[in-house]
């Protein structure tokens, strides 16, 4: 399987498997930039794995929700890293995340 082969992870992003037991298509690996793990959004989902799968983990990441629902995530992530960056344009002056 295409999905199961090891690639080399660039510095300062992190792969992770998505997917819930039984979901059709199974599990998809994903490579995130490390800034995730500090978002709030993410950290919730991080939660949620350590519930599930525990601390130990042979590989990648795995994350207890579907594949849309972490590409929604994603997509919310993003946005709202953009939206921080525009008004740092904007404003010209430094926003700092909590």
């Amino acid at each position: 399987m295409q999905e199961e082969k090891r690639t080399k992870v660039k510095k300062g992003w992190l792969a992770v498997r998505v997917g819930l037991e039984g979901e059709e298509g199974g599990f998809r690996r994903f490579v995130i930039p490390i800034a995730y793990l500090h978002h709030p959004h993410f950290t919730r989902l991080l939660e949620a794995a350590r519930e599930v799968y525990g601390f130990r983990s042979s590989g990648p990441l795995k994350l207890p929700c579907s594949v849309d629902d972490f590409l929604h995530l994603r997509w919310l992530i993003e946005r709202e890293s953009h939206h921080s960056h525009s008004l740092h344009h904007l404003h010209s002056f430094p926003l700092h995340s909590c």
